[in-house]
């Protein structure tokens, strides 16, 4: 633990103690101090997939996230007894509320150890020991955990009082499995790495289930200080029922792309609504119901969530070409079996590949070149050579 020598009595006996004063960069800091909490300082930098081969970095700044963390605080309180399950990787968003609205509030933190948010029967565990009240699902790993959870109805996680889910679609069927097993309310979040976390929520359990047809939960309504705009082509507002392009505006904007003015000025674009104000185009396809919730519907790209990765193909064609032998490429998501649980991605990313004149392409150096420049959920799990690429 590191602390200060003035509180050293405060936390005897919680082990080993460093006193930041009595270090010897101590003095450093003290002659140059960090400088004034700045709102519109970069809080952050996140990577997401790039279309065009390269990541993109998104910079969000210090008042865009304490807004997410400040509405998330108002709408969903945390008390001292609460403990948050912290087990989203650092590098994806849901991370960031994960560590510090607990730390803002005075609740307690539980950090899951490696992999285990991957793993349904450590998690169930974690629940149990710790007597955690409040984590996180990307909806396929909620499926998986649902499932594991139906076959321990004795100890169905009694101490939860919230679950959220974000990531990708939240299935209507999947929520209504949740919650035959599962009695804390369900929340489903939305929104992009290129604003704080979360924009949407949507209560996805109880009522708010209630005369939903589709084959998903809305993504719900805007959090504080945040506005969603659906328009068409021309920038127009689309009536209730008609799909549009969804756009984002407000405080929780990210600053845009580091180093990428480019890229930053195609996505984060003039509002038509007022001088001054910009909006961010997600990408996203949706539409406004008449009870005035968002519906998500899909992508208007090529850009795939899966198992709530984030992942553009064009990124990995990209990594592909540049392979040795290998003159064109082509990758999409696929089914390879016919049925799942209710809200279980079964899709795989396939590759399929043209050999440049004279090659003969080893699919497994091909494999093992591009796990050196990839994540492994970026790596197609099957490939196929043919002598045309086809169209996706």
């Amino acid at each position: 633990m590191i602390t200060e020598s003035a509180l050293e009595n405060r936390f005897a006996g919680f082990g080993t103690l460093m006193m930041f004063d009595r270090l010897a960069s101590a003095q450093t800091v003290a002659r140059h101090p960090l400088p004034t909490p700045d709102a519109q300082r970069p809080a952050y930098v996140l990577y997401t997939s790039g279309s065009t081969g390269k990541p993109k970095g998104v910079v969000v700044n210090q008042r865009a996230i304490v807004n997410r963390l400040r509405w998330m605080q108002a709408s969903y309180p945390l008390r001292s007894d609460d403990v948050v399950l912290q087990k989203t990787p650092c590098s994806f968003d849901v991370s960031v509320w994960e560590f510090f609205w607990p730390l803002m509030t005075g609740a307690q933190l539980m950090m899951a150890p490696q992999d285990a948010h991957r793993d349904p029967q450590a998690l169930w565990q974690l629940i149990d020991d710790y007597q955690v009240t409040t984590l996180h699902f990307v909806p396929s790993m909620l499926a998986a955990f649902v499932g594991h959870v139906s076959t321990h109805t004795d100890r169905a996680c009694a101490s939860l009082r919230r679950v959220f889910c974000s990531g990708e679609a939240l299935a209507c069927d999947l929520a209504r499995s949740y919650q035959q097993v599962i009695a804390a309310p369900l929340h489903n979040l939305y929104g992009p790495t290129e604003a704080a976390v979360d924009v949407t929520w949507q209560p996805a359990s109880g009522s708010a289930l209630e005369g939903l047809n589709g084959p998903g939960v809305p993504i719900g309504r805007p959090v504080w200080n945040t506005q969603l705009h659906i328009l068409d082509n021309l920038l127009r507002p689309v009536p209730v029922g008609v799909p549009g392009d969804l756009y984002l505006s407000g405080i929780q904007l990210a600053d845009g792309y580091l180093h990428r003015a480019d890229l930053t000025a195609q996505r984060f674009i003039a509002a038509p609504f007022a001088d001054g104000e910009r909006m961010y185009r997600t990408g996203d396809i949706a539409c406004w119901r008449e009870d005035g919730a968002v519906e998500y519907l899909g992508r208007s790209d090529d850009q795939l969530k899966m198992r709530g990765q984030r992942i553009e193909p064009g990124e990995i064609e990209q990594a592909l070409v540049a392979l040795p032998g290998v003159a064109q490429a082509v990758v999409a998501a696929r089914n390879l079996t016919q049925q799942a649980a209710a809200g279980v991605d079964n899709r795989q990313l396939l590759g399929w590949l043209v050999a440049q004149p004279g090659v003969a392409l080893d699919i497994e150096q091909v494999k093992q070149q591009l796990s050196t420049r990839l994540p492994a959920h970026m790596q197609p799990v099957s490939y196929l050579l043919l002598d045309v690429a086809p169209q996706r």
